[in-house]
Formats: C-alpha cells, structure tokens, sequence
C-alpha cells in the first residue's frame, strides 16, 4: 500500500468484476483503508470486495480507488455462492418481497378455500346426508367416472348435430337405441334435442314416448310456412320426460304417403333451426329415396346390430354399402351399438364381435338387455336398469366426443387423427 493511501495499480485480469460506487463518511487521518478481496475466506458472503480508498484519488477511476466512497464489487450469482456455501438461504427465505403475488383478478380460486365435491353414491353419500353435510368423504371413483362422462356429453355444438340411426335388420333395437341416445342426450344437456322418424313405410318412434300431439312430419311440411318461432315448430312434437321431442310419422296406412329425399330436407331445414341436435330414425333400407338425404346430410352414424350372426352380417354389410357409396367418411364417424335384445348368452363371443366392428368405426357401445326397454312401449330413463342406463350415457359420451371437430362440417376422412 502507498504512503498516500492509494491502492496500488491492477491489471484487468486482477479485477474480475465491475465496480458500484457508493457514498460512504471520509476516513479520518489516521485511518487505514479497508480491503476485502475476492476469495477471501470460506465463510458465506466473503466472496466480494469493498474497497475504501484514501483522500486524493480521482472519482470513478478503474485504477485509482476513490477517498471517502465505498468500491463494492458486484458478488457473483447466488446459486454459485449456494453450491460453495448450501447454509446460504435463497431470495424467497432472506427477502419477503420476492414472495409470490396473485395475478390481481378476484377469481374463486383467491375467494374460496378447495372443497371436495358432494358424493353422488354408496356410503359416502349416506354419510354426507346421516351428518348433514359436516362430513363429505369426497366423490367415489365411480362418481367422478360418471362427473366426466357427463362433462363430454355436455360439450358444446356450434349451429346442430345430425346423427342417423339405423340397421338394415328389424328388431335388432334400432328405435329404441334412437330413443335412449336421445332421451339421454336431453335429460343431460340444456338445449333443444329432437328425434325425427324418416322411415317411409309407417315407422314406430311417435310410440316410444307420451302422445302429446296427433301432428306429424307430413303436418309440419304442409304448413311450414307459418313456422317462424321454436313455440311454432314445438306443436307438432311430442315431449317425454327427458325431454326428448319426437317429430313422428304418418300412422295411418290410408294417409300415408312415401317419406322422400325431398320431405326430408324440407323437414331439416325447419328443425335445424330450433334444435341443437337432430336424431333421425331410418328405415331398414338403404335404397330408398329418404336415405339419400338422410346421409347426405349426417354427422355421424349410430349403427346398430344384435350380438347375433345376422345381425352381425347385416351391420357389416351396411359398412361395405355406405364406402361403395362414397360415404367412406361417415364409416369412420360411426358408432355401432350392440344391442342385447334377450338377457344371457346366445353362444355369440362378444370379443371378437367388437374387436372386428372396432378396426372399421370410430367406436363400438354394447347396450346390456333391459326388460324395460324388452317391453317395445314407451322408454322411461327411469325405469332402466343401472347397467342399460349407464350404457347409453357411454354412448352419448362417445358420440359427442365427434361435436369439436363438426364445427367446420365433415368434408373427408378423420382416421389419422382419431
């Protein structure tokens, strides 16, 4: 150290870090300045320099230290002080304004503690109801199973969703599939939910629910020009407790007339209008003038089949059909539905049904025989079996799972991204 209390010269190799200057009292005459290097010891914190210079020296000199000022080098990052020293505590420990801040919007998540969900079921529900809400064990998983499903079901249609139900065989459940999909999809949902019954020769939906109305589809078109408003259209339909509507057909053989491509598409013209989803019940053939504009204008297919040889043969014949038929898109936006039309076993393996259906359309539901549904009357939710119930709630999941991606329509083929 120089007798005029300067520190000596460095090169820039001696002086690894950037100075800050800051003001600190002038030493007194007989002071010695006070160096701190770098390195200097292995205590936490020793690996910074404060450098108190003597009076004379030029302010803001790199080489020659400045009187009455503290040089403070800048101290390297923290986490390699953490690796040498693990004792050093981090910023969030040493400085209270480093804690978190919430995003300065109320939202529940700010206002609300986290609360577990009311069970729906078994012992916990009973718990939660013997206490009175003071103890809530929280869903079981097969609540939170059922929460999700329902969540899918409900995901949301931009404009409507057309979906065609049908089977080249009779009595395989087609109708009743019809019913059950739409019945669930409205007992769940809260928009407007309509099954029209397409079938040229006198078809049975109008049966499947309480006869609110005589109307039919073949009324709706001769006087379609007075139907401005959903109160309009919503007198022709019958209603079930699902609220469920049925637009039906002609029942009476002397006045009935052949359901053509040409009523179809005035009937969706109206009905699109007004519903957010459009079930539509074919008939058994394929060739018949109605069927043009029934998959002309569908979203998806529900294809139904019975765990039977025939059945089976009949359902992948209609598969084959609609690719020949340029409908190879609407195959791979297809659900086949097996319906159990008697409780226990035909002989049938139900594997490799499924798994030969699966490899061709986008899903395959099993619906479980259901003496209620046996009956061919009216079909009450309530009244189904927990198994058949929650089958088509299945089946309403895995079809609405298709609603996002009908947003912009289907122009093509979908298999790649499934």
């Amino acid at each position: 150290m120089s007798d005029n209390g300067n520190h000596p010269r460095r090169s820039p190799q001696q002086r690894p870090h950037r100075s800050v200057v800051a003001p600190v009292p002038p030493l007194a005459d007989n002071e010695e300045p006070l160096t701190v290097r770098p390195g200097g010891g292995d205590r936490p914190g020793s690996d910074f320099a404060v450098n108190l210079g003597a009076p004379g020296a030029p302010v803001g000199s790199d080489t020659q230290r400045t009187p009455g000022r503290a040089q403070i080098d800048t101290p390297p990052p923290l986490e390699a002080v953490q690796r040498q020293h693990p004792l050093v505590p981090t910023v969030a420990e040493n400085d209270p304004s480093q804690e978190p801040r919430h995003s300065g919007k109320i939202n529940r998540e700010l206002l609300f503690r986290p609360t577990k969900r009311t069970p729906r079921s078994g012992w916990r529900r009973a718990v939660y109801r013997i206490t009175g809400g003071g103890v809530n064990p929280g869903e079981s998983s097969e609540d939170m199973r059922r929460r999700h499903l329902t969540d899918r079901v409900n995901q949301p249609i931009r404009g409507d969703y057309k979906i065609a139900v049908l089977s080249l065989k009779g009595g395989v459940g087609k109708t009743t599939t019809t019913v059950g999909l739409g019945s669930t999809f409205s007992s769940l949902r809260g928009d407007h939910v309509v099954a029209i019954d397409a079938n040229p020769d006198l078809g049975t939906l109008g049966s499947r629910i309480p006869t609110q109305t005589t109307a039919t589809v073949r009324d709706l078109l001769d006087d379609r020009d007075r139907v401005h408003r959903y109160s309009d259209v919503r007198t022709f339909t019958s209603q079930a407790p699902s609220r469920l509507e049925v637009l039906a057909s002609e029942r009476d053989p002397h006045k009935a007339e052949a359901f053509s491509e040409e009523d179809y598409r005035g009937a969706m013209s109206l009905l699109e209008n007004f519903y957010n989803l459009i079930l539509t019940d074919c008939g058994t053939g394929l060739t018949h003038s109605a069927m043009r504009g029934v998959l002309d204008a569908a979203d998806a297919l529900v294809l139904v089949s019975s765990p039977a040889l025939d059945g089976a043969q009949s359902a992948d014949a209609t598969l084959n059909w609609l690719e020949a038929q340029g409908y190879g898109h609407l195959v791979e936006r297809t659900v086949v539905v097996i319906s159990a039309s008697r409780p226990g076993s035909n002989g049938v393996s139900m594997d490799p049904l499924v798994e030969h259906f699966d490899v061709k359309v986008r899903a395959v539901q099993v619906i479980p025989f259901d003496s209620h549904l046996a009956e061919g009357s009216e079909v009450d939710l309530e009244r189904m079996s927990t198994a058949a119930r929650d089958a088509f709630v299945d089946l309403a999941a895995l079809v609405a799972d298709d609603f996002p991606a009908a947003n912009g329509r289907h122009h093509g083929p979908i298999r790649n991204g499934r």
